[in-house]
């Protein structure tokens, strides 16, 4: 059985697994980077990403520490929630840059090395999932 913790907890984490799900209901976990924005975590993804296509059937979200492979260790407290997509803006890059710091700018580079001319990235913004009635 894993430990309750609540999703704000997972902020400081530097990798997060995020679990979307399909429609059947298979979860698909990926290894993200997050960050806090005020009472929600925020993420930025590609906006033609799978877990974008998943999120606008069902917007549930499991999140859990892991490492940068995706590994999340055995029993390891998990949060839920709920994520909205939204426009990417200068904030959010900057809540990402002042956490990551200069491995934000090499994978920030990297992607526009790799994918010149595009700016499809979306913010996903988690909020705590409502509590079972």
């Amino acid at each position: 059985m894993t430990d309750a913790i609540t999703l704000l907890d997972l902020a400081d984490a530097e990798y997060v697994s995020l679990t979307t799900y399909r429609r059947n209901g298979e979860g698909v976990p990926t290894a993200i980077w997050v960050a806090r924005d005020g009472d929600s975590l925020v993420v930025r993804t590609g906006g033609s990403s799978g877990k974008v296509k998943r999120l606008r059937n069902d917007p549930r979200v499991t999140l859990a520490v892991c490492g940068a492979s995706g590994k999340v260790a055995e029993g390891a407290p998990s949060a839920q929630g709920v994520a909205t997509i939204e426009a990417f803006t200068p904030e959010i890059d900057e809540l990402f840059a002042t956490k990551y710091k200069l491995m934000y700018k090499i994978v920030g580079l990297r992607q526009k090395l790799g994918r010149p001319g595009t700016s499809d990235t979306v913010v996903l913004r988690i909020a705590p999932a409502a509590p079972d009635a």
